[in-house]
């Protein structure tokens, strides 16, 4: 099969993608970070591996942003942009809609691509995924912070050896550890790889999950030593309607071991599934804004000043929403809602406002919430535009607040906040942790 190294375009950055087979499915394949799309085909378990998922698709790979043959850019390579670089792929091997197999750190990258963009993924197939890295008290499933630090700590010193496989493929033998430590050194440099455990450490995408609507299946093998299977198990509970799958294992790495039991799972699951249903709603990050003291700055202005200054305004605010990929939602008086599909698209979008705002002598506050949002022709409801409201409420005039869903969302991208404390919401059960942006980075 012709397996053409081909790349996509997102912005100045270029992603490394092949097209093999030629099956009536699109399956777009991401293996995480171990991966590299000249060297990865050298390991014959491995080319059988993919040889028998391109048996029933037109299968679709691609080299993760900062791995392999694809271009880091020049920001860091966080979940948002890794999610909009599958897009691209996606656009650039045409096919507007698609199934996606995503493994590990993959998987996370899938989840919040499915859940933002559900128009584009009719299945999704998850193999050893995780949605929070390190463990908490509200989700016991990973790494204690110590065990994690050690974990990166450890990847990092050893790349290039491929001395970790004790944890990834424990059945290895001499020869793959040989072959191993060169796709290692294909795949990223030490510090790209410090970069992406750092990125890793502090992932968190559960926020995801309950906005996925497309079938799901979750594999998982029983005795996984990098992602515990009870992990899977709660990504499984968390999406509606997903199955779960236990494999019998202690590899990691996919195509180690019984490999066949993962295509036969897959293959059966995207050929025999009915299509994703899609509904009006959507994973969103939600933007509102609010010039302070409009009615005072209005009275000492007089009309038609103030109508003047006013219109000013809504041009730069609809220049910065087109210039980070906001879609403008509702314009109430002198506020806007807008949603965008990256939360730290809408961090920089907002501190743009803001300061564009200032330029012309008017303060403003922002707030900003991540989460599941209905669509309608009137504009968006839901209970995340409701938290979203209240947060730019409490923001003080020239500031960006945004919840710890957002927070959390943007780890690894070098943004920085000042922890304001929990805040109830009113007309929300749960309190939330408010945070104000103090550096986006743009």
């Amino acid at each position: 099969m012709e397996r053409e190294v081909q790349y996509a375009r997102n912005g100045d950055v270029h992603i490394a993608y092949q097209i093999v087979g030629d099956g009536p499915l699109d399956l777009v394949y991401t293996p995480g970070i171990w991966s590299n799309l000249d060297v990865m085909w050298e390991w014959p378990a491995w080319r059988e591996y993919l040889l028998a998922m391109a048996s029933f698709s037109r299968l679709i790979l691609f080299d993760m942003r900062g791995c392999g043959l694809s271009d880091r850019g020049d920001v860091p390579p966080i979940l948002e942009v890794q999610a909009d670089d599958l897009g691209a792929v996606m656009d650039a091997a045409g096919c507007e809609n698609a199934a996606v197999f995503a493994g590990a750190r993959g998987a996370a990258m899938a989840m919040l691509f499915a859940a933002a963009s559900p128009g584009r993924v009719r299945s999704l197939v998850l193999y050893a995924p995780y949605a929070r890295t390190v463990r908490s008290d509200d989700w016991p499933f990973g790494k204690t912070a110590e065990e994690q630090a050690e974990f990166a700590r450890r990847f990092a010193s050893e790349m290039g050896t491929g001395r970790n496989l004790d944890l990834q493929a424990p059945q290895f033998d001499e020869r793959l550890r040989r072959w191993w430590a060169r796709f290692e050194r294909s795949v990223a440099s030490p510090g790209a790889y410090l970069e992406l455990s750092e990125i890793n450490t502090l992932l968190d995408v559960r926020v995801a999950m309950p906005a996925i609507q497309a079938p799901t299946l979750v594999l998982h093998r029983i005795g996984d030593r990098i992602v515990p299977v009870a992990q899977g198990r709660a990504i499984a509970e968390s999406i509606a309607g997903a199955r779960f799958v236990e494999l019998e294992g202690i590899n990691h790495i996919p195509w180690m071991g019984d490999w066949h039991s993962i295509v036969d799972e897959t293959g059966r699951f995207l050929t025999g599934s009915r299509p994703a249903s899609v509904s009006d709603s959507v994973l969103a990050t939600v933007l509102l804004t609010d010039i302070v003291q409009s009615t005072e700055r209005a009275a000492a202005l007089g009309d038609r000043a103030w109508r003047d200054l006013l219109a000013d305004h809504r041009v730069m605010v609809r220049r910065q929403l087109e210039a980070y990929r906001g879609v403008e939602r509702d314009t109430a008086g002198d506020g806007f809602m807008a949603t965008f599909d990256g939360p730290a698209r809408a961090i920089r979008c907002a501190t743009a406002i803001v300061d564009d705002a200032r330029s012309i002598g008017l303060e403003i506050r922002a707030g900003l919430h991540t989460g599941e949002c209905e669509v309608l022709d009137a504009g968006i409801a839901g209970v995340a535009v409701h938290i979203a409201a209240r947060v730019a409420a409490s923001a003080a005039a020239g500031e960006v607040r945004v919840s710890s869903t957002v927070r959390d969302l943007v780890a690894g991208s070098g943004m920085r906040f000042r922890d304001l404390g929990i805040h109830t919401v009113k007309g929300v059960e749960d309190p939330w942790r408010l945070l104000a942006v103090e550096g986006s980075n743009s």
